[in-house]
């Protein structure tokens, strides 16, 4: 069966099927209209391979969505949480269509087409130069929850699918193939990447000449650990290590240092890790000295978003007076910055701890964020702040787990949670400094603005996608607002 762009079917069941799916980003809002930008046919028979380009319309404004159609008459079991639907074409045959990320039957042709450099459409396959591609490995979703999708191919590839298309180079892509060229130590290796060539006829020619990025294929690091989950586990020993007898029950982050899983070295292994790559970032694309007009702009954004998010999530506003008067110290006292390609959405998540050290992942940026915000140059110390409330973040995470526990136990949980915040904090920035970061401590009030900022970020987006995380950002901005 083929999947023409004017299948009027297909287009019900894709709409029908998107507001289910995580990486879908207009959950906030119903589907006005959906239509087929492109349809490639990567693979005939059965099952056949189509990739798709939909754009989606909600609320006046058009976004793509990338997808791998799979289309089967006969749909093993193993494929069935994956099924969009059934379509019967013109000779009366019923085929199943599903998202082809999950059949590994099918991805094995992108390593193919990569490894070869072929050209199907619109669609370019790109392989890195130097590097030769395994074609014989099957691909499999990996199961974190994400925006987008990776595919892990055996032990070799990781295959990031762009699930939420922009137009031009994705700063993932551009950010890695200049760390490579650098030769950074801490980033995995780039082998080959897909595009979307100008002149598609969709809302991703805007950028131009410059094709639309819709996969990126790197390294697979499988003995690497993530360091969301080292965070976590650190946290748990922490909690788990037995109160002193009778109140008050203090803790301090010295405390927290001496506790079993204590992650404070490799906190400050990361910040090493994280102004080097801020080094060799500005060596790949500059460093420019913004006028304090740009600080002051900056400002300016930070306190909308702050009203804007003030305004949907109720929670926020009790803390907006004191978030407030920090982006105004800041804005008074601003003065020329230089800036920097940076991270741009800097959090444990987005490292991997290997036997060699810290690796960073993921510069594309914030999903939130429109791609001209994405590539623009920042303070590094956006990173930094990044970090910091990443810390945050992993103190309170399991606290948010727990549910309802009783006021004297939560009080005990928080004060420890604070303990191991600050242990790591001040770890991670004190390995940023010693390594030729700008030093946090040199830098407070502009830190303080960019930690708010993100807090803010945070909350939007987790009363957006997350509602059960919303207590994570809100308990850590009741101490830093206090």
């Amino acid at each position: 069966m083929t999947v023409p762009p004017p299948d009027h079917s297909l287009v019900r069941l894709l709409a029908g099927w998107l507001p289910g799916q995580r990486w879908f980003g207009g959950k906030d809002g119903p589907i006005d209209e959906l239509s087929i930008g492109t349809a490639t046919e990567l693979r005939t028979g059965d099952p056949a391979l189509h990739h798709l380009v939909l754009d989606v319309r909600q609320n006046g404004a058009t976004d793509h969505y990338q997808l791998l159609l799979g289309v089967r008459r006969d749909l093993p079991d193993r494929l069935e949480p994956s099924l969009i639907g059934r379509l019967t074409g013109e000779d009366g045959i019923t085929e199943h269509v599903y998202d082809a990320v999950h059949d590994p039957e099918l991805t094995r042709s992108l390593l193919t087409y990569m490894a070869n450099e072929t050209l199907v459409g619109p669609l370019r396959f790109r392989r890195a130069p130097g590097t030769g591609i395994r074609t014989d490995l099957d691909g499999a979703p990996l199961g974190a929850e994400q925006s987008n999708t990776s595919l892990i191919f055996g032990d070799g590839y990781i295959c990031k699918l762009f699930r939420r298309l922009a137009p031009g180079v994705n700063p993932d892509l551009e950010v890695n193939l200049a760390l490579s060229r650098e030769g950074c130590d801490h980033i995995p290796a780039v082998h080959g990447w897909i595009e979307l060539e100008p002149g598609s006829g969709t809302g991703l020619d805007a950028a131009g000449d410059e094709p639309a990025t819709l996969a990126l294929l790197s390294e697979y690091l499988r003995t690497a650990t993530d360091g969301w989950q080292l965070a976590l586990t650190s946290v748990r020993d922490w909690f788990a290590q037995p109160a002193p007898h009778g109140p008050p029950v203090v803790f301090t982050a010295a405390d927290a240092a001496a506790a079993g899983g204590d992650f404070g070295a490799e906190a400050e292994r990361l910040g090493a890790a994280t102004a080097q790559v801020h080094r060799d970032l500005a060596a790949a694309f500059g460093v420019t000295h913004a006028p304090a007009t740009v600080l002051r702009d900056a400002v300016f954004a930070m306190n909308e978003q702050l009203d804007q998010v003030s305004a949907a999530v109720p929670e926020l506003r009790p803390y907006a007076p004191a978030i407030r008067a920090v982006f105004d110290e800041v804005a008074a006292e601003a003065a020329p910055l230089p800036v920097q390609r940076v991270h741009g959405d800097y959090h444990l998540g987005q490292v991997l701890r290997t036997e060699a050290g810290w690796v960073l992942l993921d510069f594309e940026g914030e999903p939130a964020r429109t791609p001209a915000e994405r590539r623009a140059p920042a303070h590094p110390l956006r990173d930094v702040a990044g970090m910091l409330r990443s810390f945050e973040y992993a103190a309170r995470f399991l606290l948010a787990r727990e549910g309802e526990v009783p006021p004297d136990a939560a009080e005990a949980l928080e004060v420890r949670a604070q303990a191991w915040a600050e242990r790591n904090r001040a770890a991670f920035c004190a390995g940023y400094a010693a390594a030729g970061g700008p030093d946090p401590a040199g830098h407070a009030a502009l830190v303080r603005a960019f930690e708010f900022d993100k807090a803010v970020y945070e909350i939007r987006y987790e009363a957006r996608n997350r509602p059960s995380w919303l207590p994570v950002p809100l308990r850590s901005l009741a101490r830093l607002a206090g």
